[in-house]
């Protein structure tokens, strides 16, 4: 992708302030789980007994202690490396190999198509929690084989969105002349088939990487996902399972449960920002129900709307406009 186009998407991605935040947060909370254990010392596993078990919150713990004398605060910062590694590993796979497949079935269609197409849908039939459930109690509970059984299991949506974008771009003029000319079928794919299929996948890629996060947290969650000692959000939360925790020490998997949606929400809007940013046709609910509209008494002063302008007529002869920017009027004369 050129410099000039580049800069248009980063240009409207910064005009939608969610997705910027979301961008902010989840920037200063990888850095958080990066640089303060280092930082602070803060050791997951270390046993304080002199603060004791199930200890609430205080000045030498933050978030207290877990049922065997360890610090909450550092399992937090701890286990969000854990989660967030999972999670932006996880879509890393599934791109890794979604990207390909999606690739060879939309330009070399034929058996091709049929093959992947039809494993795609294999795979979908399945309820993805117990598919993954399944594998992860054959291969081990392990963080790498918890990476690789959820980034396998989601190549499918990133195969189809690649594979219905490169169905459109095959039949362009450009691709049918470069055909012409002798151009490889490899050669097609890498210059001018994957640049333009491709760039809609970043915006799916935020979405994956959150539904990867959300994966390993249930499976943390229900017993078969990471396991202490090692700490990850999921398996912080599955104190709330003790029903003397969940109502009498909501310190203890509040702050992972925070974390969670805080992490789910801001890639949500990043995956919408850039969404909307690769795609400037796109119009959202939210962005249409900032419209405004003006109306004018007299057809001799016209409203010029930046962007986005629609014009009517009412039967009376007033001229209306409609647009979600900036408002210009001019005098006819």
């Amino acid at each position: 992708m050129r410099r000039g186009g580049m800069a248009g998407i980063w240009s409207r991605f910064c005009q939608d302030r969610r997705a910027v935040a979301g961008l902010c947060i989840l920037v200063a909370e990888i850095l958080c789980v990066l640089l303060l254990p280092p930082l602070m010392g803060l050791e997951p596993n270390v046993t304080d007994r002199s603060a004791g078990f199930w200890a609430a919150p205080s000045a030498a713990h933050w978030l207290g202690t877990d049922d065997v004398g360890r610090d909450l605060f550092a399992r937090l910062v701890c286990g969000g490396r854990i989660s967030l590694l999972v999670g932006f590993a996880a879509a890393g796979i599934s791109v890794a190999v979604g990207v390909p497949l999606g690739l060879l079935a939309g330009y070399r269609r034929g058996a091709w198509e049929f093959w992947i197409m039809r494993c795609a849908d294999v795979v979908q039939s399945f309820p993805s929690i117990v598919l993954v459930l399944c594998l992860v109690a054959m291969v081990g509970a392990s963080v790498w084989n918890i990476i690789l059984v959820i980034g396998l299991l989601g190549w499918t949506s990133i195969a189809r969105l690649v594979y219905g974008n490169t169905l459109s771009i095959r039949e362009k003029e450009y691709i049918l002349a470069v055909r012409a000319l002798g151009g490889s079928t490899a050669t097609i794919l890498r210059r001018n088939v994957l640049p333009n299929a491709v760039a809609p996948v970043w915006a799916a890629l935020a979405l994956r990487v959150g539904r990867a996060i959300l994966s390993e947290s249930s499976l943390s969650f229900l017993g078969v996902g990471i396991r202490t000692p090692q700490a990850s959000w999921g398996n912080m939360i599955q104190y709330a399972t003790n029903p003397v925790v969940f109502a009498g020490k909501p310190w203890v998997w509040i702050p992972p449960s925070i974390c969670i949606v805080v992490t789910v929400f801001c890639l949500q809007f990043i995956g919408d920002g850039l969404r909307d940013s690769m795609d400037p046709k796109w119009v959202r609910t939210a962005g249409m129900a900032e419209s405004r509209g003006v109306c004018h008494e007299t057809p001799e002063e016209l409203t010029q709307v930046e962007h986005c302008a629609v014009e009517t007529e009412e039967p009376d002869g007033r001229v209306c406009a409609f647009g979600r920017k900036r408002m210009k009027t001019h005098h006819l004369t």
